[in-house]
């Protein structure tokens, strides 16, 4: 055990010497860290949780050990690993244990941990696994932050390329960094190598289907999953009953297509957004719409005949949100007026709508305006919002109509006014 701890001491130790980007929500993870509670730091794999940490680490007297290593989950014993633990790292102040999911019982264990004052940092990729768990046996004793791949403000940052726009030439060049993003994603690993975007994302899909899903779960019909996972990345943005797809896939069982639907969305690669309504059991009953988490995804897997801006456009938006901490199903919805008019996006605060957000890449048509106006301003009735908002490609403006108005936004606007309100 000790030879493990040291082995992973010196993996430590070479990611602490590499520079790393600064996250938006570093700040506020920083002031987590006086905190005695366990700090939880969960998403989907390669986003950057470990990175995060070790950033929040940085000069600090911390011990390691990342439970992505088979040797250590075969030897695991919790007694050997502390004794090990206080031999390398002599005296630490805090305790990372990386992808924690991996090691059986592992909740018991940090439990224990806490219990005997330990300040503990644990990384994650599976949502229920830890949330479920750490809910069960650690209720209010810890912090969670979620973090998902690169932002549009980080990936800017990330090439040192200015937000500034004036100039033609400069526009031209901040609208095709904004057109990368929004195809190739922000995977940290792929931002300046997007030669490699499709092998590395195709891997990576493939390494989260057969590995955190069908091994953890010992699923023996990995083809019905596999088909279920590209089928929905194929559908993002768009609308699905658990019924539809039985059918679509001509599933034998719609429990297992549930089941299957469930473990896609606690390894972090899809997000289910249901329709808002104020009965629960009609929002039930609707229909959810499918997002995926992160553009690059869609490059690498989605089967489509042509390209749709529109829906890349959106998903960039639904993502945002989650940054700015909402979540799927307990403030943020999407929504059907009686006449069957969509708002893509429905923003609660409490229990009154907050905003009301649509989404469309390209606005210039008359037709078009008319649609997307018509639609959010008739959910705005329904739902007795004055705070209105459409997120296009490139058009701003504000519009006024029947005694409301609708401020439109670029995407690109959008994010760095709310990351950097200085511009």
């Amino acid at each position: 055990m000790r030879s493990i701890v040291l082995s992973q001491r010196k993996e430590r130790d070479g990611l602490l010497e590499k520079v790393f980007l600064p996250r938006d929500y570093q700040m506020e993870a920083e002031s987590f860290l006086s905190s005695p509670l366990i700090k939880l730091i969960t998403g989907p794999r390669r986003a950057g949780k470990s990175v995060l940490t070790l950033l929040l680490l940085k000069g600090k007297n911390f011990a390691y050990l990342n439970f992505d290593d088979e040797q250590l989950l075969e030897r695991f014993d919790e007694d050997t690993a502390m004794q090990a633990l206080l031999e390398v790292y002599p005296g630490f102040n805090y305790l990372l244990l990386d992808e924690i999911q991996n090691l059986e019982h592992w909740d018991v264990w940090v439990a224990k941990l806490y219990r005997r004052g330990y300040n503990l940092l644990i990384t994650g990729s599976n949502s229920k696994l830890l949330s479920s768990e750490m809910g069960t046996v650690l209720t209010g004793r810890y912090l969670e932050i979620e973090v998902l791949p690169f932002s549009l403000t980080e990936c800017f940052r990330f090439k040192q390329q200015e937000w500034q726009s004036e100039l033609p030439d400069e526009r031209a060049t901040l609208m095709l960094q904004v057109e990368d993003y929004m195809h190739y994603g922000g995977y940290p690993e792929i931002i300046n190598s997007r030669e490699i975007t499709e092998s590395y994302l195709s891997s990576l899909f493939d390494s989260i289907i057969l590995k955190d899903i069908a091994k953890r779960y010992k699923i023996r019909k990995t083809t019905e999953l596999y088909q279920l996972a590209t089928y929905l990345v194929s559908m993002f943005c768009n609308e699905f009953t658990y019924s539809s797809l039985k059918d679509d896939l001509d599933f034998s069982s719609k429990s297992t297509l549930q089941k299957f639907c469930n473990y896609l969305q606690q390894t972090y690669l899809f997000f289910y957004l249901p329709r808002y309504n104020n009965k629960l059991k009609l929002m039930q009953k609707a229909p959810q719409k499918v997002y995926v988490v992160d553009n690059g995804f869609l490059a690498s897997n989605a089967f489509q005949t042509t390209e749709n801006k529109g829906r890349l456009l959106e998903n960039l938006v639904f993502l945002e949100l989650l940054r700015r901490k909402n979540k799927v199903g307990d403030n943020l919805f999407y929504y059907h007026s009686r006449n069957d008019r969509e708002t893509d996006f429905v923003v609660r605060e409490n229990f009154n709508v907050k905003q009301l957000i649509q989404v469309c890449y390209d606005m210039t048509g008359k037709k078009t305006e008319k649609r997307e106006v018509d639609s959010i301003l008739e959910c705005a009735g329904e739902l007795k919002c004055d705070n209105l908002l459409i997120i296009t490609w490139n058009q701003d403006g504000i519009i006024e109509k029947v005694g409301r108005t609708i401020l439109v936004i670029p995407y690109y606007k959008w994010c760095r006014d709310y990351w950097h309100p200085s511009f």
